[in-house]
């Protein structure tokens, strides 16, 4: 396994090698939803890259940046042990260097749900995705169903700026009592971990509702709400039921339709979601 430090021997060592290669972007501290996307990029690619850079530009100033959780010696203990052939690992100076004036930003898609709360987010993501693509060329990408918009973004940025590459998207990996894999789920106390069910409650309440025939999408975030106002730890951001591919807010319910959350649980701030097909 080749460990990366510098983009230029990221490049260097990229013009040798033969395609397919799959890519598996992340900010480190890996969980099972990580570990996911790089078997399904060992079992569909004859090379595996991994980034590991927790990127500045996604943090809001108020946001989690210096206390996002990092062990990256944990990490690279495990990408070789999934048999990763490459892990790229920039500084924040070689990502961006003194006069880095340059910005990459998809607009409509990223103007509500996470766009609304986070303003700066998407663009700080798109940025560093199309840099990462550029360095690395993959030929296929992977992300994760649980950053449902996050997914949805990249796969236009790529679309309208005709980049040569595949976007993967594999199901949310979660725990036995459903909650979603999340490297900020070590921020909650036990009693937050128990309270942040929650979310999962809810998504499976309108996945229920959507089964029985309710089509009033109203009608759902309704009883989404209510269930997770009975959480006295759960300060609710956002309960969105869209389509799954504009996030515009439905007003009768057509799959397929992304029902997604943002839910503080203490000062740990989760998101999840489901799609009704």
């Amino acid at each position: 396994m080749k460990i990366i430090e510098k983009i230029d021997d990221m490049i260097r060592l990229r013009s040798q090698l033969a395609e397919p290669v799959g890519f598996v972007p992340t900010m480190g501290y890996f969980h099972e939803g990580h570990l996911s996307l790089v078997r399904q990029a060992r079992a569909e690619n004859p090379l595996v890259a991994v980034s590991i850079f927790v990127n500045p530009t996604q943090f809001g100033p108020q946001e989690d940046f210096s206390s996002y959780p990092r062990d990256p010696q944990r990490d690279l203990d495990l990408l070789e042990k999934e048999q990763v052939d490459i892990v790229f690992m920039p500084p924040v100076a070689e990502m961006y260097p003194p006069q880095f004036n340059s910005r990459v930003e998809v607009t409509k898609a990223t103007e509500r749900l996470e766009g609304a709360s986070r303003p700066g987010h998407f663009r700080g993501v798109t940025t560093v995705c199309a840099k990462l693509f550029n360095i690395v060329q993959p030929t296929r990408v992977y992300f994760g169903q649980k950053d449902a918009q996050q997914a949805i973004v990249i796969k236009k940025m790529v679309l309208d700026l005709n980049m040569n590459l595949e976007i993967v998207t594999l199901p949310t990996v979660r725990e036995p009592d459903g909650l979603a894999m999340s490297s900020r789920n070590t921020y909650l106390n036990p009693q937050e971990r128990q309270a942040a069910l929650v979310l999962y409650q809810a998504l499976t309440l309108a996945q229920q509702l959507w089964s029985q025939g309710e089509k009033n999408a109203q009608t759902i975030r309704q009883q989404m709400t209510e269930v997770i106002q009975k959480q006295p730890l759960a300060k609710i951001d956002y309960v969105s039921i869209a389509d799954a591919e504009t996030l515009d807010e439905l007003d009768t319910v057509k799959p397929p339709a992304l029902v997604s959350l943002a839910v503080k649980i203490g000062s740990t701030r989760l998101i999840d979601n489901v799609v009704l097909e």
